[in-house]
């Protein structure tokens, strides 16, 4: 089990590659945010939301977790139909991402979510985790100490883990996967329900 964890710092120097665009767009972007973004929420809330990593137009600009762009749009508009967020501030729920800089092309680099991954075991104290995509479930699950041989990602699995936690999987809220109707809102609104169901067992 990881220890508590801080935020990573402003200028974090783990990942060469997330730090060498982290400088680039702070020439670019000065107004920006430009930096790790911090968890959203309160942690250890009874559920909690794993993203990939912060979106170049929405948290790497804004500095709020799923703020800003297409795929913020429809997760919040999810979480507030169904009561966990009022006005964009999320009740009863934690959001972090796997990944806490800007990666190039929204791809980061296996060693970099590595590198990432004590920041998010160190918060993820939720006992149920929604997660968003296959590289925020893997992460998720290594962080919680599940094995994911036995874990499986798939749209609307659910792995219940050896200390109790319950992961829930979800495709990515991404303006792509919205696109091609991988994902829909009535799809990502099942998954939070029976988040919710589980919550209120």
């Amino acid at each position: 089990m990881y220890p508590p964890s801080p935020e990573p710092d402003r200028d974090c120097p783990l990942c060469p590659r997330l730090v060498a665009l982290r400088t680039q767009m702070r020439i670019e972007q000065p107004e920006w945010w430009n930096a790790p973004v911090p968890a959203l929420g309160e942690e250890g809330a009874p559920i909690a939301i794993v993203g990939l990593a912060p979106g170049r137009l929405g948290a790497n600009r804004t500095g709020q977790a799923f703020t800003g762009d297409d795929s913020g749009t429809l997760l919040f508009a999810v979480l507030e139909k169904l009561g966990l967020a009022d006005g964009g501030v999320p009740r009863g729920v934690h959001i972090l991402n796997a990944v806490r800089c800007l990666p190039p092309d929204n791809r980061p680099m296996p060693a970099e979510i590595h590198a990432c991954r004590p920041f998010l075991a160190g918060q993820l104290r939720s006992p149920i985790v929604v997660a968003l995509g296959e590289i925020a479930h893997q992460s998720a699950v290594k962080a919680l100490g599940g094995k994911l041989p036995k874990a499986r990602f798939a749209h609307g699995a659910e792995h219940h883990l050896p200390k109790g936690q319950v992961v829930l999987d979800s495709y990515h809220v991404s303006r792509y996967n919205q696109n091609i109707g991988r994902l829909t809102e009535p799809m990502l609104t099942a998954v939070f329900e029976r988040a919710l169901a589980l919550r209120d067992i």
